[in-house]
């Protein structure tokens, strides 16, 4: 069994991180796992990938940064024919596009399509012209793309709702963001000293783009923290030097240190006594099983429909409204009310591990080959009559 995933680039991302360490497993376990890249650029691949082959295109000699998308719809289908995968992975929403596409250009010769969906589908932070849209692509996804993920449970019912697939065709895997080895290294090292002064360490992890919407994260430090609080902020990206203005703006050089992107920022989580986390949209977000995994007490937005069995309704940790920054203020102000069960936080997140992901991933290829091959010869099994569930 063969099994092609295709990323745009080793740039630092959660969906690029998992994807990678997925390849890597799926490897040690005997599977053929070919790996295509579009350019080599990226800090991941000297911290995840660095004695992973890969395929990666010959180059221009100009960025393909701008257009990555574009280039990949150009440089994938010859590695598609030139592999003969059994079937292609789709690592998240963001690489929907690409799937389609080999589907449109290959047609009866594109592979199946296993995809997962790593954002939320509701979308409640577009206005709606721009969801009518989103929407009508999302069914489109459903029109060609084989099989879908979804990475916790009950998000496959949103799957069901937006993308509308045929029967069978949505698995539940939980997001191998965690291996057993990481959780309990986590939990080996000391919480954060007292300061004595009341003062509170909070931090933030992510990529600084728009979806992360850390504007709101520092509007709502401002206002809620108090003089002796401090706020790490663990990431870079697009709106870093906006993001550091407003920092400056708001009175808080001396308080928010932007740590930049580090290779291991959960293993600093010790060190904290509060994650932040302020997206308007997320999937199941890795900052916050590292969170559970640490122990760790928790605020954030109410950015996916996963984020509240996830926290177990807010047993596990405190969920404001997505863009209310009054809301995440107060909350931030009232951190020393926060408790956390950290029997059952490290409970969750022994949920979400690799090794029991890898089982899954491959009962699901397995299934999907199946079908297709099945589909080919005209068998009525390769019409599944249920949702299948791996958790």
């Amino acid at each position: 069994m063969r099994i092609l995933t295709f990323l745009h680039s080793f740039e630092p991302g959660g969906v690029e991180r998992v994807a990678l360490r997925l390849v890597r497993r799926w490897r040690a376990e005997g599977m053929d796992a070919p790996l295509f890249m579009g350019r080599a650029d990226g800090v991941l691949r000297a911290e995840v990938a660095a004695d992973m082959p890969c395929h990666i295109p010959p180059q221009p000699r100009f960025s393909v940064a701008w257009f990555e998308t574009f280039w990949m719809i150009l440089t994938l289908p010859p590695m598609i024919r030139r592999l003969q995968p059994d079937a292609l992975f789709c690592a998240g929403n963001s690489y929907a596009v690409v799937a389609v596409a080999m589907k449109l250009l290959l047609g009866s010769r594109c592979p199946p399509v296993l995809a997962k969906i790593s954002n939320d589908l509701n979308r409640r932070d577009m206005s709606w012209p721009a969801r009518a849209c989103y929407r009508l692509w999302l069914r489109i996804q459903g029109r060609f793309i084989d099989h879908f993920v979804a990475m916790a449970p009950g998000l496959e019912r949103e799957i069901a709702t937006f993308i509308r697939v045929r029967p069978g065709a949505i698995s539940v895997i939980p997001s191998p963001a965690l291996s057993h080895a990481q959780i309990s290294r986590l939990r080996s090292i000391a919480g954060p000293a007292s300061q004595g002064d009341g003062s509170r360490q909070f931090a933030a992890i992510g990529r600084l783009a728009r979806q992360k919407n850390l504007p709101l994260m520092l509007k709502a430090f401002a206002a809620g923290a108090r003089a002796g609080d401090r706020l790490t902020i663990y990431g870079d990206g697009p709106d870093c030097e906006a993001l550091v203005r407003l920092a400056d703006r708001l009175g808080l050089s001396d308080r928010v240190n932007f740590a930049g992107h580090v290779s291991d920022p959960a293993a600093r989580l010790h060190q904290d006594d509060i994650v932040l986390l302020s997206s308007d949209y997320e999937g199941v977000p890795a900052v916050i099983l590292e969170a559970l995994a640490a122990g760790v007490r928790i605020i954030a937005t109410d950015c996916s429909a996963a984020m509240r069995p996830l926290l177990d309704h807010g047993r596990l940790g405190r969920l404001v409204p997505p863009g209310d920054a009054n809301a995440f203020a107060e909350t931030i102000a009232q951190a020393d009310a926060l408790t956390q069960d950290r029997a059952a936080s490290l409970e969750q997140a022994h949920r979400f591990t690799m090794e029991d992901a890898f089982p899954s991933y491959l009962a699901a290829f397995t299934a999907l080959i199946a079908a297709a091959s099945a589909l080919r010869q005209g068998s009525p099994a390769a019409t599944p009559a249920h949702i299948a569930s791996m958790t």
